[in-house]
């Protein structure tokens, strides 16, 4: 033993010698006699970011620097330039190492665990010879690996080798492991936070502490698995009867709060269908998820709480929220990530057995939700007889669509839905009222639905009078009949119920309405009515093109039908990113190189699949904004003459927040598409430095967009104000570089940093939108990996559309534009 301990401390040599351990806080390294099998990744930006892999061996740590970071992806070989040893001390470094001292920048502790040799691959000897295959249990990198060395070229003195992930469950996409951990394994901080030297205040998890180098090896457990961020959920379509035959499988159609569950790294989350975070709400829920059997899963279900006979009641979830939280159940009936792996594409029946499988007899609160396959219109009859609220059917060999899509449909027993609350009408009592005066959104505007007098209690109608008054206003929110409304008491519309009836009047006022509850989880500005359909119809946008050969792209002749084929064929993974949000249609009815313009409001020509969302401008009045959320309203709009599909970053749910950052990096006249991708990858970087992940698009257009999804809960001034600081920040950093100046003039030679794409009102171009510039391109989500590679922004086109729907479903696109964070303070 005392043998191994004079050859680590011989090895140490040359990394004492290049240090100052007055100056650096580096650990001195002192030689201990172990036969440990730590390893350690440390992320350092020194005068280039790179990634120390360090693997424990005899007493020290033989040390690598990976230069552009480990990857998941098999086919991926990253260069591993072999440096000095390191001792055992350095497996717990974290901070910043001086200016101007060797290796000076900012160490981040990124990953550790332990690691093992494969069988009969004695590391003693196949070092020496050049190779090392071995298997990693760390935090972030796990499963087999190969390390070898490349012959020396020429004069080289030091040792070049690459590091490559074998094949295994836990291969991945090439940006997983860089692009998808942004903080400290050890304190959780980012880089920039270590960098300024922010105290620790955030607890590791106890698995972290369990895989530092020469500890436990952690456990493969429900808390290996690393938390997978909202997506947007798919929705049902309405439709006037059940669809027949054994293509489909039918659910119970349950009368709650539409969730997802998340669930990795023994943490938690829950989400409503818009995205916003309500794990206190469901806290319970949240915590029997955690106690699942897997390393992470993305669970979609219902909220609900059962009545004695069976039934689920909104009313009765209201209340539990409230005061009972222990009485809420949750009914899974869709799983669409397991263990890391997206299950999106594959079909329904099979997510639904891994489900079943994941689920079992039940864990706490949490319930398998049962079909049948077939047999629906017996079905839906016999639920209707029990008082139930209808059937769901789903294709059963059909892929989540997180959009409305005719994949899904909804029959319903009784009729119901959401009405914007306007008013109320005074009760013949002191206190009170004896109905509330209700709004749809029609033409961009709230048209007056009626009224509500029954299904109250007195303490909900307490607490409604304490949330109307301070709403209350003189001016009449919708216009309505006047013996109607006689004495009616006007507020801001801000509330949302839930309304059963039996049916409309003629006049388009509800009959026969009783009160369900308010329905926190839904904006005013989306409440809309809900009009049954075919169900023959529900699975194809069902719209004719006119005028299919007109060539609307002179260059290639490319035709208005070849452009709706193209809708039609990307609609399924377009939608879940422009489908739900306001948007401006780029219209070239006679063809791109003739006369086009944009439009955002809509008098009613496109129709009822064109819908619309009433926004409130800066003047107080309501004004229509465009949005659509089927294939049929895609369709629509491109037999309008629409080309480009533009967005906000933020969904009809709630207009006020934003779901996205979108920093759009436009080239002087001159530029190369080289110095683009450059820009996009500092941007990254920065960003990164700051805790957000990123996802480049190339826009089809001249430039790439960098783009950071956020849990919408910054309102527009933040993101306005961060956007902006963070443009100039960048353009005062790196003036010959970049400009954040609007001016024309200031562009000159540099790329201009477009912040203003985050702002209320302002739009950017949609992921698989067409542009209306020659030979038809298309805005394409790339991963970092492919943009090192692309020489143009303008790589496909239209004719591209299969080739989307494949890349869509692949393993590195398949959790492009996910991510679970908030806007970080700048």
């Amino acid at each position: 033993m005392a043998t191994k301990v004079t050859e680590a401390s011989d090895s140490l040599a040359i990394y004492k010698a290049k240090r100052d351990f007055a100056r650096t806080a580096e650990p001195a390294g002192a030689s201990k006699a172990t036969t440990g099998n730590g390893f350690v990744v440390q992320k350092h930006a020194a005068s280039r970011l790179h990634y120390d892999f360090r693997l424990e061996l005899d007493g020290v740590l033989l040390s690598w620097a990976v230069t552009r970071g480990p990857s998941a992806n098999p086919d991926d070989k990253r260069l591993a330039v072999r440096t000095e040893d390191h001792p055992l001390d350095y497996a717990r470094f974290e901070g910043t190492i001086p200016k101007g001292a060797y290796g000076g920048g900012t160490v981040m502790l990124w990953d550790n665990g332990t690691w093992e040799s494969i069988a009969g691959k004695d590391p003693r000897q196949t070092l020496p010879e050049g190779h090392l295959h071995f298997v990693l249990h760390g935090r972030r990198m796990q499963g087999e690996w190969i390390l070898f060395r490349l012959k020396p070229r020429g004069k080289e003195k030091g040792e070049n080798w690459l590091l490559r992930k074998v094949s295994d469950e836990f291969a991945g996409g090439s940006d997983d492991l860089v692009g998808g951990f942004l903080t400290s394994v050890d304190s959780e901080r980012t880089m920039d936070e270590i960098a300024a030297g922010k105290a620790v205040v955030k607890k590791a998890v106890a698995a972290a502490k369990n895989a530092k180098a020469g500890g436990a090896k952690p456990k493969k457990s429900a808390k290996g698995g690393t938390l997978p961020p909202f997506q947007p959920v798919q929705l049902a379509a309405l439709v006037d009867h059940v669809p027949p035959g054994d293509r489909w499988l039918h659910e119970l159609k349950y009368d709650g709060y539409r969730t997802l569950l998340a669930v990795g790294g023994g943490e938690g989350r829950a989400y409503t269908r818009s995205g916003l975070d309500w794990s206190d709400r469901f806290a319970g829920l949240v915590a029997d998820a955690a106690g699942l059997d897997v390393e992470s899963a993305l669970i979609d279900g219902e909220a609900v709480v059962m009545l004695p006979d069976g039934r689920t009641s909104f009313q009765s979830l209201q209340a539990a929220l409230k005061s009972n939280p222990g009485a809420i159940d949750y009914f899974a009936f869709d799983l669409l990530e397991l263990n890391g792996e997206d299950l999106t594409q594959l079909p329904l029946t099979e997510r639904k057995e891994k489900l079943a499988a994941l689920i079992g007899a039940g864990q706490g609160h949490l319930r398998y939700s049962d079909h049948i396959i077939g047999r629906g219109e017996e079905l839906f009859t016999r639920f209707c007889g029990a008082g139930l609220e209808g059937v769901i059917s789903k294709r059963v060999d059909g892929r989540y669509i997180g959009a409305r899509s005719g994949g899904w449909v909804k029959t319903k027993c009784i009729r119901r839905q959401e009405f914007v609350v306007v008013g109320w009408l005074p009760s013949d009592k002191q206190r009170g009222f004896r109905s509330l005066l209700l709004g749809v959104n029609e033409d961009g505007k709230l048209r007056f639905a009626g009224k509500v007098g029954t299904g109250f209690n007195g303490d909900e109608i307490e607490r409604l009078m304490g949330l109307m008054a301070p709403l209350e206003q003189d001016k009449p929110t919708v216009e309505a009949p006047r013996a109607a409304v006689r004495g009616a008491h006007w507020i801001t519309p801000k509330l949302v119920a839930e309304v059963a009836f039996i049916e409309f009047t003629d006049e388009g006022v509800l009959r026969h309405s009783s009160y369900l509850g308010l329905r926190e989880d839904k904006k005013p500005e989306a409440v809309v009515l809900e009009v049954a359909g075919p169900a023959a119809e529900a699975e194809h946008s069902g719209v004719k093109i006119s005028n299919r050969e007109r060539v609307i792209f002179p260059e290639g002749s490319l035709s208005k039908g070849q452009l709706a084929d193209y809708y039609e064929t990307v609609a399924p993974i377009m939608l879940p990113w422009a489908g739900s949000r306001p948007i401006s249609l780029v219209r070239c009815p006679q063809g791109r190189d003739k006369k086009c313009f944009f439009q955002k409001h809509d008098a009613g020509s496109f129709g009822d699949d064109v819908k619309h969302v009433a926004i409130r401008e800066k003047d107080g009045h309501d004004e229509p904004y465009l949005f659509v959320d089927t294939p049929a309203g895609l369709l629509t709009c491109v037999q309008m003459g629409t080309i480009e599909f533009h967005g906000w970053g933020a969904r009809i749910e709630d207009v006020e927040k934003a779901d996205r950052l979108v920093f759009d990096l436009d080239p002087d006249e001159g530029l190369a598409f080289e110095d683009v991708k450059a820009s996009a990858f500092q941007l990254r970087d920065v960003l990164g430095g700051m805790g957000l992940v990123t996802f480049p698009m190339v826009t089809g257009g001249k430039g790439v967009h960098v783009i950071a999804p956020l849990t919408p809960t910054a309102e527009w001034p933040q993101v306005k104000d961060f956007a902006q600081r963070f443009a100039a920040a960048l353009a005062q950093a790196e003036p010959d570089r970049y400009t954040a100046a609007l001016a024309k003039a200031k562009r000159t030679g540099r790329i201009f940093i477009d912040y203003l794409r985050n702002q209320r009102g302002a739009t950017a171009v949609m992921p698989y939108s067409a542009r209306s510039r020659p030979f038809a391109p298309v805005a394409v989500p790339v991963t970092w990996e492919e943009l090192r590679d692309l020489d143009s922004p303008a790589r496909w086109h239209i004719g591209d559309g299969a080739e989307m729907v494949k890349r869509a479903a692949s393993k590195d696109l398949a959790n492009w534009g996910r991510a679970d964070q908030v806007l970080p303070d700048l």
